[in-house]
This record gives structure tokens, C-alpha cells and sequence, in this order.
């Protein structure tokens, strides 16, 4: 004789959990911490203000006027300055010892700026897409290379005092 088929399970309900809400934003504040050689800066990302403390030659104390923390993207140091920089507008604030990369006012626009390095006394801030970099601060430490051509360049490496 044939073997008899095993009978069909009843369909069951399975019951579906009720969904998950989303995790509130958290209520406490998000600070990063960086330093130079000799000072320290705080950045609350949840308020968007910095407090810088330390010897203000390097960078120890904060710029005060025309410029807000709110939309910084990323910070940078030297040994004796600091770069606050928001890539989505360009725009970029450095302080600290002025001759060691505290200073990039003439250095307009970082607009297009994909990576920024440093060496002990400067800064490279570096346009991937256009092979194009800004470069501030100590000339014997990197701080001029305004004429090369990235273009192509897949690493950039930096020591004590060069860029490569």
C-alpha cells in the first residue's frame, strides 16, 4: 500500500512586535578634545562652542570674533597653531603662533579642501579633485608648495619637518 500523506499543519499567528521607537538624541554634551605643544583646545559639538586653554602663542587662546564653531567639520594642529576648518563652506580659522601655521587669512577659500596635513611648524590643506594645495606656516618645515601639482597624488605623508 502507499505510504499516507502526514496532515497539513494548522496555519498559526505569529504575533509581530510592536515597533522599536528610535533612540532619543543623546542629552549630554559631545566634546572633542585637541592640542598643540603647549595648549589645548575643547570643541562641544552639541553647542558648538570651543574653549581653548594653555600658552596662548600656542593657540591657547581662541579666536573671539568673526567666526563660528557651530558648522566646523574638522580640526587640525601644529606643534604650535590650530586649524578649525567647515569643509561644506570653505571657510577656516587658524590661531596659535602666527610664522607656525596660526595664521591663514590670505588663504581665502578652503572650498574643495579633501585633506589637511601637518608637520611640526605647517600646514597643507590639500584639494584631491584638482591636484591643487594650500600650504602655510614654516617654509623649511613644508609650509610652501603653492606651485607643485597634486594632481594624482594617492598618499601624502608628513614628518617632523617636510610633507611627501
Amino acid at each position: 500500500p502507499a505510504p499516507t500523506p502526514a496532515p497539513t499543519p494548522a496555519p498559526t499567528s505569529v504575533p509581530i512586535p510592536a515597533a522599536t521607537p528610535a533612540p532619543s538624541p543623546p542629552t549630554s554634551n559631545h566634546v572633542e578634545v585637541y592640542s598643540t605643544g603647549r595648549a589645548f583646545m575643547a570643541l562641544n559639538r552639541t553647542s558648538g562652542k570651543a574653549r581653548c586653554w594653555g600658552d596662548s602663542s600656542f593657540g591657547g587662546s581662541c579666536p573671539r570674533w568673526g567666526f563660528n564653531f557651530e558648522n566646523v567639520t574638522d580640526v587640525y594642529s601644529t606643534r604650535s597653531a590650530f586649524m578649525a576648518l567647515d569643509k561644506n563652506s570653505g571657510e577656516a580659522q587658524c590661531w596659535g603662533w602666527w610664522s607656525f601655521g596660526g595664521s591663514c587669512n590670505r588663504r581665502r577659500n578652503f572650498l574643495g579642501v579633501t585633506d589637511v596635513y601637518s608637520t611640526r611648524y605647517a600646514f597643507m590643506a590639500l584639494d584631491r579633485n584638482s591636484g591643487k594645495a594650500q600650504c602655510w606656516g614654516r617654509a623649511d618645515f613644508g609650509g610652501n608648495c603653492d606651485d607643485m601639482d597634486f594632481l594624482g597624488v594617492t598618499d601624502v605623508y608628513s614628518t617632523d619637518g617636510a610633507f611627501m
